[in-house]
């Protein structure tokens, strides 16, 4: 078979590197057209054919998906806010021709970008080699050789698909390249990504298209990269992949994450502090050449000021925190955190919204009988139903059946007919539908109709009596536990077109299947350990209320009152927000539900996850703050989701939960220290030069001061908090840091000013007064970031080994005490202190110490006061 030459092999190359519109493009050939061009045939490639294909067109991969150079990586990272303010700080000082502090800003910015560029670099390979783990695969049809047997259908990366390779798409599957579709069955695709249309789209081959229909929307023919399967199945035949697909010229990136609770917390803080930054230095100015006369020469003092109130190691820390985070998560429990501030929202997740099916039962059915209209046994019903759980699995070239048609077919053999269509099940109609042929029954086709109980009763012709006759029989069976299938019939003359929906009417009412699903072992327990640390569940099931209400109790989970997806449509979205507060379970949800309730959680203020593995479940994993699927959901939850487990458990959430917390405890302690103590420095610095005729430090001194304690806020990536981290959500909430920094700030400022008086004591009769001021300040600012770190990081358990903030306290103190005894201290202007100061700073740091321990114990009781109280389990 030779090889297509051309990069595009549909048509020649325009400028851009795409095929141009017109009849030579694949919308408009013909089906043996594009075939013949694409040099491939229904069977597919042969392997050999396929590596030639891959080595000259490349991997199937958008451009966005490239990697990053680490320069690109390291100009990038001067975007930060607090990056780019120093930026600016230091080159106002090197404009002033303040070389000192000029340098030593410029060195922190160009330290802070290069720590941000590697550990980036890192985190982006750790990530790829996890996405690897769980990279989106495509079902293609390839040969060893174009003599051997026939095509087999084999799993292989989407990477690795090239033009000419033949396809089968089934429910939940990703569009893995821009495809012409052979043939489908009831084929709808999620077009959100490239129409912004919400709603499934029908596709189907077309022989003959249509020239002028150009449009994505127009084509039912083409299926475009960055769709998804809605339900049905169809065999296509790649025609562009990679940079040439019409999803990578039109968007670019596939790259476009959620403004989530991290992001919305980090960026609130940042700004504040930013806007405290910006109106610093013009204060200082001012003040000094009102009191004292100075004139621009105080500018490098107030430009280091600023700096010291800048957090310069924020983003540094944060992303070392969730990518160690990360990383333990994958390496201990097999969860794979794909995008990294999702780890900071699983910790913050106060609300956890799941299906019951599969994660509080085993989703291992068993049928237990059939029975008819009037709740007597019948075989036959089970029969049938196993009739339309076989021929939609054939007819419909499903890839596997689900756990519902598994347990139908372990439990009856099916009646015997022949297929002749099918309509696969879709979460929308909440209907499965075969066509079969019956022995004996010339010229009509009978439709065997399965699916939700509501669904198939809406379909019947019932009167008003029996129709609720036939649901309270259904709900008597469900308050049991049980989950119901309803079954039912219709003769239709033969046609020899495909069924559809519209079909579905005016059917004969056949029987219930009746199955049970056990409670997960873990479950319960599960339950329970999220309700110890304050996050609430709520199950959005398409099972029946009382299916789910039931196997809620069998948990000890209280349902309390029941919605459905019809009191759901009742509600405006500020009502739909109030009853979501109070609700536990929702029933009978379609996707559309999911994602409605979801919304209203988030609108009332709650961090919210979803765990999901269905193509329904979509919508609400988009919704949610952080997505949460089994490693075996189909491939466009996969996609969809921001942590995947290796199984659906509760146990693997709250694991992830943990971590989670964890981390956002580390960011939460790192952030409140830091800022707290920054902000007591300046507000004592600030005071400082409006009394003394000099200034209080110099501006290297500061800078150097400043690098010293970023330094050893390093350690807070790798810190292991205490149990209070766990005990409930760690939100970083702006206004909560603006009390706890400004408390604590004030409390830093009084043992600043206290210093400063016991400094004046002690140089009155110092020949080089300036000189030992400024060191025993430098000396005293270090020894009470210290002990700040010592003291405001939590409790820690009893007998716990010295962590790294210890160590890094410890260093911190030691090189405040050593550094002007040094060589030094002369070029930083700094002299040795007398030994009465040494005894009056004790004194100051063990007041300063009480007051720490009274303020911070009174401030863990008020939060204790405040904070929500968890639901029983």
């Amino acid at each position: 078979m030779p090889d297509t030459a051309a990069p595009g092999p549909l048509a020649p190359d325009t400028e851009d590197g795409r095929a141009p519109a017109g009849p030579e493009t694949p919308g408009a050939l013909t089906t043996l057209q594009v075939l013949r061009r694409l040099d491939s045939g229904p069977r597919g490639l042969t392997d050999a054919e396929a590596e030639r294909r891959l080595a000259r067109h490349g991997e199937n991969v958008l451009p966005a998906r490239r990697p990053t150079s680490w320069a690109r990586r390291f100009l990038r990272s001067l975007r930060d806010p607090f990056t780019a303010v120093l930026l600016c700080l230091g080159l106002v000082s090197v404009t002033v021709a303040a070389w000192g502090t000029g340098c030593v800003i410029l060195l922190l910015v160009a330290v802070s970008c290069a720590l941000r560029s590697s550990g980036e670099h890192r985190a982006d390979q750790a990530m790829a080699a996890l996405r690897e783990s769980v990279a989106t695969t495509a079902t293609v049809l390839r040969r060893p050789d174009p003599e051997g047997p026939a095509a087999a259908p084999r799993e292989i990366p989407a990477d690795e698909l090239v033009p000419g390779d033949v396809v089968r798409l089934g429910p939940g599957d990703l569009v893995p390249a821009d495809v012409r579709l052979l043939r489908s069955a009831g084929l709808r695709l999620h077009e959100a990504a490239l129409t912004g249309e919400s709603a499934p789209v029908a596709k189907y081959p077309l022989e003959t298209p249509d020239a002028a229909r150009t449009g994505t929307s127009t084509q039912p023919h083409l299926c475009f990269l960055g769709s998804s399967v809605s339900y049905g199945s169809a065999t296509a035949v790649v025609v562009a992949t990679g940079a040439r697909t019409r999803f990578a010229a039109a968007h670019g990136t596939t790259d476009r994450g959620r403004d989530s609770a991290f992001d919305q917390a980090v960026h609130g803080i940042s700004w504040t502090l930013i806007r405290f930054m910006l109106l610093t230095p013009p204060l200082v100015l001012m003040a000094g050449a009102a009191l004292h006369g100075r004139g621009l020469e105080t500018l490098p003092f107030a430009v280091a000021v600023a700096v010291g109130l800048t957090p310069e190691m924020l983003p540094v820390v944060v992303m070392t925190v969730l990518a160690r985070g990360a990383a333990r998560l994958a390496r201990d429990h097999r969860v794979i955190v794909k995008r990294l501030p999702a780890l900071h929202d699983l910790g913050a997740a106060d609300v956890l919204c799941l299906d019951k099916t599969g994660t509080l039962t085993q989703d291992r059915p068993v049928v237990t009988r059939a029975v008819d209209a009037h709740g007597q046994d019948a075989p036959d019903v089970l029969r049938w139903a196993a009739v339309n759980a076989w021929w939609t699995l054939q007819l419909a070239e499903l890839p596997t059946p689900d756990a519902l048609d598994e347990a139908l077919l372990d439990a009856a053999d099916p009646l015997d007919c022949d297929g002749v269509a099918a309509l696969p099940f879709d979460p929308v109609r909440r209907l499965a539908t075969a066509v079969v042929r019956r022995p004996g029954h010339l010229g009509t086709h009978t439709l065997v109709v399965k699916g939700a109980v509501e669904s198939v009763l809406e379909r019947c012709a019932l009167d008003d009596a029996e129709h609720d006759r036939l649901l309270a029989l259904a709900g008597r069976e469900a308050d049991t536990g049980a989950r119901l299938l309803a079954l039912a019939l219709a003769e239709r003359p033969a046609r020899h077109r495909d069924p559809t929906p519209a079909d579905e009417r005016g059917l004969t009412f056949l029987g219930f299947v009746v199955l049970r699903d056990a409670p997960a072992p873990t479950a319960a327990e599960a339950l329970g350990r999220l309700a110890r640390r304050g996050v609430s569940v709520r199950i959005l099931t398409g099972d029946h209320p009382g299916t789910a209400a039931h196997t809620c109790r069998e948990l000890g989970l209280a349902p309390g009152r029941v919605l459905t997806a019809e009191d759901i449509d009742g509600l405006d979205d500020a009502q739909l927000a109030e009853a979501a507060r109070r609700t536990t379970v929702f029933a009978r949800c379609a996707p559309e539900h999911k994602a409605r309730v979801v919304t209203a959680l988030r609108a009332e203020g709650h961090v919210t996850g979803f765990l999901g593995d269905g193509v329904n479940d979509v919508p609400a994993l988009r919704a949610a703050d952080v997505g949460i699927c089994p490693r075996g959901a189909v491939a466009v939850v996969r996609e969809t989701a921001d942590v995947v487990l290796a199984e659906k458990d509760l146990a693997a959430v709250d694991h992830a939960i943990t971590t989670g917390r964890h981390s956002g405890g580390n960011i939460a302690t790192y952030l409140h220290l830091t800022l707290s103590s920054n902000l007591g420095n300046v507000i004592a610095m600030l005071a400082a030069a409006l009394l003394l005729p000099f200034l209080p430090m110099l501006p290297a001194q500061v800078l150097v001061q400043n690098l010293c304690f970023d330094a050893a806020q390093l350690a807070f990536a790798y810190d292991h908090p205490g149990p209070a981290a766990l005990r409930a959500p760690t939100r970083l909430r702006t206004r909560g840091f603006l009390h706890f920094i400004t408390g604590f700030g004030l409390l830093n400022a009084l043992a600043d000013i206290a210093t400063f008086a016991v400094l004046l004591v002690t140089t009155s009769a110092s020949d080089d007064a300036e000189g030992v001021f400024h060191a025993g300040w430098f000396t005293e600012n270090l020894l009470t970031q210290a002990l700040v770190m010592l003291l405001l990081r939590g409790t820690r358990r009893d007998g716990a080994p010295p962590g790294p903030v210890r160590c890094a306290a410890a260093a911190l103190a030691v090189i405040g005490i050593l550094l002007p005894l040094t060589p030094l201290g002369p070029p930083l202007a700094m002299t040795p202190l007398p030994p009465l100061y040494y005894l009056l700073l004790a004194a100051v740091l063990a007041l300063y110490a009480v007051a720490l321990r009274a303020a911070r114990s009174r401030y863990d009781r008020r939060c204790a006061e405040v904070r929500p109280p968890a639901r029983e389990a």
